[in-house]
């Protein structure tokens, strides 16, 4: 005899089951919204993916002068020896590629023994004007040679191709472990194509979210309903829907900022009808738009250069360099060119010599670009890889491991505190670079010397200072933030006069304050700038 009561459970089940599929059929869904697999949105025309954003990212993201870091991948393993060409030896180079050199009379050089194809000469006023350098031989032990082994290794930080999680997606989860029933209103990274890339996930959950196109994200936002994910039956069933539910719950967050942001603004420049330039022209228009997002990615395919190798990378560098040349002339309209840093990475680079289908084969160790003001110059980092001592395996040898470039990016432009920099990178201390940059990168002379609005972190003693320069008299807040976003104090809500004001953070609080690191925002009219600091 059947059990009366079990089938009415089951039968209840199934009425929820049914019920719940009226409103959220996951094809309808995705039609309506545009969802392409684990939730990206069409932005500009281009697939865009959000990730969960960490409680110190929110407290940054609240300042529109905060930092940027927007990750460019070459999909594919870009040739490093025909980016960057190694004219000091290149004789050496020349016999290794017959026909995929290039003549010396077509390269631009940067410096006396390294320069770059002239079809990339978009990127020389950005080298001209200091704001672009190369970081020589990137790579790591044991270099993977396989695509997909390659990009998760760089995207977990794992030379053993274990890990599951990325190391932002580490950084953001630690921080910020109740997203899914408390995600916060802006975005901390925002992904652009390459949404299968594993950079920025968690343990747990992927934050991607999709909508059709940027007209259609305030309609969702204003008319979208947010779900229960807290109530949910423990079955496969109820893990279902809770992905339905926090994807949706998501989108309705995030849907409205991003569009406000990205239809506030126009780009100011004309960007090429190329992929990378759209992604690119789309960024800068959600960085003007203030969005508050601290962290990008683009992606570039088609870098898998095996054969028929030179019009194809000519063409693809040509893309990169012009797209990048105005992503930053378009950032400089509006002043947040001065807080962006751009920097390309890509699986691996390729062997030093050609093969016999005029391409190059897998390789190791490749050149990495960095763009933007901030790097205080233009340069070179590490040692160029010797073109005769090569590995076991007849690569280029690595010189800088690539989670060393990731730490210092992390503590020295992001402002993390380094302990979690460390703890984001599978809990290993990697060396931090002189890249050009520190996480209080203006001087004591630079701060005398500015006639405009400044402000300086000083350490003395037991005493942590805030040093202001106001250009005017003007009304100005100064508000204190711990490490997870949490306002903590304000230290000057009052009019100061124009000159010099030293704030001692300890006593202007006026509570009590653990050692440790802080986050301080200071508003001046429509104005708003911010540092991370350590309280002494």
């Amino acid at each position: 005899m059947r059990n009366k009561n079990k089938d009415t459970h089951k039968d209840s089940k199934a009425n929820i089951h049914d019920e719940e599929h009226k409103k959220w059929n996951r094809r309808s869904f995705i039609q309506a919204l545009g969802l392409v697999g684990g939730g990206t949105m069409m932005l500009g025309s281009t697939p865009l993916t959000a990730s969960r954003p960490s409680p110190l990212a929110v407290a940054l993201s609240q300042s529109e002068s905060d930092r940027i870091l927007v990750l460019i991948r070459l999909k594919g393993g870009n040739d490093g020896l025909n980016t960057i060409i190694p004219i000091y030896d290149y004789d050496v180079y020349a016999n290794l590629r017959p026909s995929l050199k290039h003549d010396l009379s077509n390269i631009t050089n940067l410096s006396s023994d390294f320069g770059i194809p002239t079809f990339m000469n978009s990127l020389e006023p950005l080298w001209g004007n200091g704001a672009m350098k190369v970081v020589h031989g990137v790579g790591y032990n044991d270099g993977s040679l396989s695509h997909f082994s390659g990009s998760d290794i760089w995207a977990s930080t794992d030379g053993n191709d274990v890990e599951r999680t990325g190391w932002l997606g580490r950084y953001f989860e630690d921080l910020y472990p109740d997203y899914t029933v408390n995600p916060p209103a802006i975005p901390a990274a925002v992904q652009i194509g390459s949404v299968g890339n594993l950079i920025f996930d968690g343990l747990d959950n992927n934050y991607a979210f999709s909508v059709a196109n940027p007209q259609q994200l305030e309609n969702i936002a204003n008319n979208g309903t947010l779900y229960n994910v807290t109530d949910l039956p423990e079955c496969t069933y109820g893990n279902h829907l809770g992905f339905l539910r926090s994807t949706t719950n998501t989108t309705f967050n995030y849907a409205g900022v991003i569009s406000e942001a990205y239809m506030s603004v126009e780009n100011s420049v004309s960007y090429p009808d190329t992929d990378i330039s759209r992604q690119l022209a789309n960024v800068a228009r959600m960085i003007k738009g203030d969005l508050g997002t601290k962290v990008y990615m683009v992606s570039l395919g088609g870098f898998d250069t095996h054969a028929n190798q030179k019009d194809k990378h000519q063409e693809l560098l040509t893309n990169l360099s012009n797209a990048v040349k105005l992503f930053f002339d378009d950032l400089a309209t509006s002043g947040h060119d001065q807080d962006t840093l751009a920097m390309t990475f890509s699986e691996f680079g390729r062997r030093p010599d050609e093969n016999g289908s005029q391409g190059t084969d897998h390789g190791a160790a490749a050149p990495l670009l960095l763009f933007g003001p901030g790097l205080q110059g233009n340069g070179f980092i590490g040692n160029h890889p010797s073109l005769t001592t090569l590995n076991n395996d007849g690569n280029l040898i690595y010189d800088i491991d690539f989670r060393e470039i990731y730490a210092t990016i992390m503590q020295e432009w992001l402002c993390i505190n380094p302990v979690i920099v460390n703890q984001a990178l599978l809990g290993q201390d990697y060396n931090r670079l002189d890249i050009g940059f520190n996480c209080n990168s203006l001087s004591v002379d630079d701060y005398n010397l500015s006639n405009s609005f400044t402000h300086l972190v000083l350490y003395d003693n037991n005493k942590t200072l805030i040093k202001i320069k106001n250009p005017n008299t003007q009304h100005t807040v100064v508000k204190l933030y711990d490490i997870i976003g949490r306002e903590v104090a304000t230290l000057k809500n009052e009019m100061l006069f124009a000159g010099d004001h030293t704030i001692d953070v300890k006593k202007e609080s006026q509570t009590r304050l653990s050692t440790g690191q802080y986050i301080y925002r200071i508003s001046v009219g429509d104005q708003h700038y911010s540092r991370s600091m350590i309280l002494r």
